[in-house]
């Protein structure tokens, strides 16, 4: 039995990534902002075998209260052996491209809110001499297309910082897993329209589950966008920005 913190536990992916390690018995505190989700999302991971679960609504891109969350997590728990963060938006790439403002706030909930929860998580576990950090970032990031460069450059920017953390706590036995989840079908992504590419959030939360066990690095999910983007990355800069991608 482990210790895992959620941040963004409400989202689809994250939701039914927690009912598998609920069924494993693990013990769970869950972070987002709509409480009554929280709440029936506890009652749902008790029925399925979580052995503990406790919750609170929080603004997770306001960094100003991470510290005390993670103090608040560890005391209610024991220790965090696990923590995943799952949380994000998908703007208006438009809006970003009018306005700084905008760009800025896409910037600071994606990637600098994140960067501020791993490195208080990152000195607690390097500490501690253990734990798992995993991280849903993206393969926008791999990269920069003028339908979501916004989006992209924050994850481009987290993918980057999570190889350096993961560098830096190998040492430490700390384990650090960038998630990088194609087109999957969920409330966020409710607006687009769905293709063949596109994956249920069910599968994506088997693959995290697997990959978190099994302390993979990098994971692209469904496989296949990894070689979507190997095949993306390696067009020549001289083609590609005449591409509408």
């Amino acid at each position: 039995m482990s210790n895992i913190l959620v941040l963004g536990a409400t989202s689809a992916i994250a939701k039914h990534t927690m009912r598998l390690f609920a069924a494993d018995e693990h013990s769970l505190y869950l972070v987002a902002r709509n409480e009554s989700k929280l709440s029936s999302m506890k009652q749902d991971m008790l029925v399925r075998g979580a052995t503990d679960v406790h919750y609170e609504t929080l603004d997770l891109a306001d960094s100003k209260q991470h510290e005390d969350l993670i103090n608040r997590a560890t005391k209610t728990m024991g220790s965090i052996d696990t923590v995943l963060i799952a949380y994000g938006t998908l703007a208006d790439q438009s809006k970003s491209e009018e306005s700084y403002e905008n760009t800025f706030k896409e910037l600071q909930i994606n990637c600098l809110s994140v960067i501020s929860l791993l490195t208080i998580l990152a000195n607690q576990m390097e500490q501690q001499g253990s734990g798992s950090i995993a991280v849903i970032s993206s393969p926008s990031g791999d990269r920069g297309r003028q339908s979501n460069y916004i989006y992209g450059t924050a994850k481009g920017a987290l993918t980057i910082f999570l190889q350096g953390l993961r560098n830096r706590l190998a040492k430490s036995k700390v384990h650090v897993l960038t998630i990088k989840p194609g087109f999957v079908d969920t409330p966020m992504t409710k607006d687009f329209k769905k293709g063949f590419l596109w994956a249920n959030p069910k599968v994506i939360s088997k693959g995290i589950y697997n990959a978190i066990k099994k302390k993979r690095e990098v994971i692209y999910l469904p496989f296949f966008w990894r070689y979507i983007m190997m095949i993306i990355k390696f067009i020549p800069e001289k083609i590609f920005k005449y591409l509408s991608l």
